[in-house]
């Protein structure tokens, strides 16, 4: 399947078009595009087919931030390639006219833009995407030209002519597209910030039912030359298990596949000059399973968080109970990654390890979100025991934060009570016995006697009104367990800690494989680690 791009588009948040670039050949304009694209209802697929064109096109759609990305081919092409050179304008974008991309930022910036659209992709066929390849060819202008732009100096032509002149160093141009030739650093430093997001499901007795690690390995080198640099990966069971211990790795092109299949946890690559996505991966962290969660105990899943929630209590059911335990996270005072590798490792106050590394982690951004059904109008009296809890309507979200502040305390567990607010009585009775509301639902037969006969009252006791309440207490309680939440997530991030356990063990250069890199220097080395949990330990009720 070969095919062609035939058009670019970007257009604002109004949906008015702020660019177009066309590749080759006579693409739909602008004005036939966008109403064709917006007929489809929202959410809009990322691939449209418009049969009824001539000839028939593919929309290929892409939304970043308030800006919408069209692009256009009427020809037979594999849609992830298109997606993929999508993200990389993007990406290429923010690297060249900065970050957040904003349509000012792109009428501002048009000739960099053209620029950038014309290199990336030639009569249609994809081309140079990697950032270090464009800034090659690429022509920014400068503080100096832009200062120099307006004014006629002499000394302007020698000045551009001195900063374009041959260096003392050959440009022979590397063979590697993800690296400029003769790149150089006053500070030599490599970093590696390992960033795992979760993704839990916990019934409601507390037992994980699926507990995902999806980590991300970002690498940067800011080395003279071209350096061969090596990082070390190890697992909580050891290097030898690595390779069954991550699951669906991906990595940057730079990386030697070979050396990975030869010994898995070994990257090998010549690194791109700057910040870059190195690897990506996923992690089971159900063990001991063979991918069934049914014989696993909650105990098994370290997390530093632990949910429980109740509902349906009170004497009419109308309230529910979210307990919080934190856990403290023991660190790993005598890793290589803190004490080798530096970054933050240092010892803090009175000699204690620095808050946020392996060795003390430290939890921050606690939000627990209880979403609630859409019948619950509001909720009344709610009690959390630290932290402030707020209600959106609109959203129909429970939300409490409990700052850093309060977990850093003698406090571990925490808890929070409301109550559910229903539906007006009128408006139970109209969904109870008139949901048409044209009486359709309502008995009119008339089924009493011709003539009134006079009934003795029998007198009520008092076991006869504790049997009405009861009655009346039990509806009560039916009526509300409609309205208790199914379901309760945590979110949080946790620095200096992986869920997975995974660690950088050591980041190594090659001194003899690098090329320019000078003799006697020794560059910098750091590791972070991260987790984040965006709503993704979720406690189903």
């Amino acid at each position: 399947m070969s095919g062609i791009i035939e058009a670019v588009h970007i257009f604002d948040d109004h949906r008015s078009p702020i660019l177009s670039h066309v590749y080759t050949g006579r693409p739909l304009s602008v004005a036939h595009l966008l109403p064709l694209y917006l007929e489809y209802p929202a959410p809009r697929p990322n691939l449209v087919y418009l049969a009824n064109t001539n000839p028939p096109t593919l929309v290929f759609s892409l939304t970043h931030g308030n800006l919408l990305f069209l692009a256009t081919s009427s020809t037979e092409i594999e849609p992830l390639l298109v997606l993929e050179f999508l993200h990389r304008v993007i990406d290429a974008l923010e690297d060249f006219i900065g970050a957040p991309l904003l349509a000012v930022k792109i009428e501002n910036n048009y000739d960099i833009v053209a620029q950038l659209l014309t290199e990336m992709c030639d009569a249609g066929n994809i081309c140079t995407t990697e950032p270090n390849a464009l800034r090659e060819v690429v022509e920014v202008e400068g503080w100096v030209d832009k200062l120099l732009g307006s004014i006629n100096l002499p000394g302007k032509s020698q000045l551009n002519s001195s900063s374009i002149a041959p260096t003392i160093v050959p440009t022979n141009g590397t063979a590697l597209p993800w690296r400029r030739a003769n790149v150089r650093h006053t500070s030599n430093e490599m970093y590696a910030d390992v960033v795992e997001t979760l993704s839990v499901t916990l019934a409601p007795s507390g037992r994980p039912l699926a507990a995902f690690a999806n980590g991300t390995i970002a690498f940067t080198a800011k080395v003279s030359g071209v350096p061969d640099i090596t990082v070390n990966l190890t697992s909580p069971s050891g290097k030898h298990n690595l390779g069954s211990f991550m699951d669906l790795p991906v990595f940057h092109p730079c990386v030697r596949l070979n050396r990975w299949k030869e010994s898995p946890g070994e990257l090998s690559f010549i690194p791109p000059d700057g910040r870059f996505i190195l690897a990506g991966y996923e992690v089971d962290l159900l063990p001991f399973t063979g991918g069934k969660s049914g014989g696993l105990g909650s105990s098994s899943l370290k997390l530093p968080v632990s949910l429980e929630m109740k509902t349906s209590i009170g004497a009419t059911g109308s309230e529910f109970e979210v307990r919080l335990q934190v856990h403290k996270i023991c660190g790993t005072p005598g890793s290589s990654s803190s004490s080798q590798l530096g970054r933050g490792g240092g010892p803090g106050r009175l000699g204690s390890p620095h808050p946020g590394t392996p060795a003390s982690p430290l939890l921050n951004d606690l939000v627990v979100s209880v979403p609630l059904p859409a019948d619950v109008r509001n909720l009344s009296d709610i009690r959390p025991s630290r932290g402030d809890a707020s209600f959106s309507a609109s959203q129909q979200v429970l939300e409490w934060h409990i700052p850093a502040k309060e977990l850093n305390g003698p406090t571990s567990h925490f808890g929070l009570r409301s109550t559910v607010v229903g539906p007006l009585k009128n408006e139970m009775q109209e969904d109870a016995f008139d949901p048409s509301g044209f009486g359709l639902g309502q008995d009119y037969s008339y089924d009493e006697p011709y003539q009134s006969v006079p009934v003795a009252k029998a007198p009520q006791s008092s076991g006869g009104l504790e049997g009405g309440n009861s009655e009346q207490d039990t509806q009560k309680v039916a009526q509300n367990k409609i309205l208790m939440p199914s379901s309760a997530s945590v979110s949080f991030s946790v620095k200096g800690w992986l869920a997975s356990g995974l660690k950088v063990d050591s980041i190594m250069l090659d001194t003899r494989k690098s090329r320019g890199l000078g003799e006697g220097v020794k560059p910098y080395k750091g590791v972070k680690y991260l987790t984040i949990s965006k709503g993704g330990v979720e406690l189903r009720c």
